[in-house]
């Protein structure tokens, strides 16, 4: 009999976790949808009151596929604040609902976002390896409206992912790729940015068009539309129509306003674009005021928002850990209730309690060990001080690389210190552009720079230049 019953328990508690694509529709579609426009027109406050109804309704209904969405949801708004600690500890919550899960796609939406987040956190080769997981999830989900909407970020992330790889042809096949899903236009303003940087005029124009024209259709102020102004701009930019560079520049600082800074790295770039127009134009005050907000907002974290988004994330936290031990509690309770009798079964049901909870508290334990070694992460510290351009950066480089600038200065030892820090910035794959954004020069200085190392180092012309710098330890 004791067999009998311990045979059925299992089938019971098994019949009680619903199969998560019964809810694709009346749950992931809906949750998804509004959560996007929340996270792309800066509605921080609502994004987070919906994940949090949400999550109720997914412990109501015993769907933790969903809590696990409502977790993704709240890491991608923190990636975008570059508040990276909350968001991996958010990605690690979901994580740890999607091992036990069954769907490839959830686990396809998993990968792709956390590989977004090791990519800000120049993990590019970690970045690559969880975007082709996320390929290899989605590849075996059926065909769906949320299938569609998840393949478009995956295929634009991979691009981009190819484009750091230093593999054009891969990233454009890519983008072409998310292409086909995308009607909002930023498929097409990727790739704009993507011809515009191998200087192709008529190209770039064509694409960074397209997208502006499906941008007015939209008539929406958001990140999509913050994105193309921003890309038009520096089109015109690059090609001197100055007028023209300032409208789209001025335009896009209005929707960043719009949206509360929440894509902080946005209010950075169209500073310094600000910045470089009017340095062009001969305008030195309007230059000076734009460095000085390019800097501000370069060095300083908007404490006071962070600050809130902390506390609600928190309260985020601790509500679904109240309502998940409420929801134990009561199912704990039928379960007493029903099998009162047996008193076996209910030693035996105990002992997998026990096990449960001494389970979860290694799972809380590891993952404070992991907060403390990602706080830890050296080499976060000193990408971070390259971006803030302190002055402390190659001394921290140094002690992260040891023996990497004797052997530079080996090959040449009149290297300057501004050379030095120069290559220790190509050694973290910095680009171009962004080491111009991070130095506040203008990016032909960087290239020029880039020549001048290749003659000094003696590093052949078919060579590419972050290899060379990456075969040095």
């Amino acid at each position: 009999m004791i067999r009998v019953l311990l045979f059925i328990v299992p089938i019971i508690l098994m019949s009680c976790n619903p199969n998560s694509r019964e809810y694709e529709k009346s749950f992931d579609i809906p949750l998804m949808k509004q959560n996007e426009e929340f996270r792309l027109a800066g509605q921080y406050d609502s994004l987070v009151d919906l994940n949090k109804k949400y999550y109720k309704i997914a412990e109501k209904i015993g769907y933790e596929d969903g809590k696990a969405l409502c977790y993704i949801n709240l890491a991608r708004v923190n990636i975008s604040l570059e508040n990276y600690q909350k968001s991996n500890i958010l990605f690690n919550n979901a994580q740890e609902i999607l091992e036990k899960s069954d769907n490839p796609l959830h686990k396809a939406i998993f990968y792709n976002y956390y590989g977004r987040l090791n990519s800000e956190l120049r993990r590019i080769d970690k970045a690559f390896e969880y975007n082709n997981e996320a390929l290899k999830n989605i590849e075996k989900s059926e065909d769906s409206e949320l299938k569609r909407r998840t393949l478009y970020n995956i295929y634009i992330e991979q691009g981009d992912y190819y484009t750091q790889k230093k593999n054009p042809k891969a990233a454009l096949e890519y983008f072409q790729e998310a292409r086909k899903f995308d009607k909002t236009g930023i498929a097409d303003c990727t790739i704009s940015d993507y011809i515009y940087m191998h200087k192709n005029k008529d190209s770039t124009y064509k694409y960074i068009t397209s997208a502006y024209h499906k941008m007015i259709v939209r008539n929406k102020e958001d990140a999509i539309a913050l994105n193309i102004h921003t890309i038009m701009g520096e089109y015109y930019l690059y090609y001197n129509e100055h007028d023209k560079a300032e409208k789209e520049f001025l335009r896009a600082l209005e929707i960043d306003k719009k949206t509360r800074h929440i894509f902080a790295q946005y209010t950075k770039y169209i500073y310094n674009d600000l910045r470089t127009l009017y340095e062009i134009t001969g305008d030195k005050e309007k230059a000076y005021f734009y460095l000085n907000a390019y800097t501000e907002a370069k060095n300083k974290t908007n404490a006071a928002l962070l600050a809130t988004i902390n506390q609600d994330m928190e309260s985020f936290i601790s509500v679904s850990k109240t309502d998940a031990e409420q929801h134990r509690s009561k199912v704990q309770w039928v379960i007493f209730l029903s099998l009162a009798g047996l008193s076996l079964l209910a030693v035996y049901s105990w002992r997998i309690i026990n096990i449960l909870r001494k389970r979860k508290a290694d799972l809380r334990s590891e993952a404070e060990n992991l907060k403390n070694r990602i706080h830890d992460n050296r080499q976060e510290e000193i990408i971070e001080m390259a971006k803030r351009n302190d002055s402390g950066f190659l001394i921290c480089f140094k002690e992260v690389y040891p023996g990497y600038i004797e052997q530079l200065l080996a090959i040449n030892s009149n290297l300057e210190t501004s050379e030095l820090v120069f290559c220790a910035m190509l050694k973290l794959h910095f680009t171009s552009k962004e080491i111009a954004n991070y130095t506040l020069v203008q990016h032909r200085t960087i290239q020029q720079k880039k020549y001048r190392i290749r003659k000094k180092m003696n590093i052949p012309t078919e060579t590419d230049i972050y290899v060379f710098f990456d075969r040095i330890k």
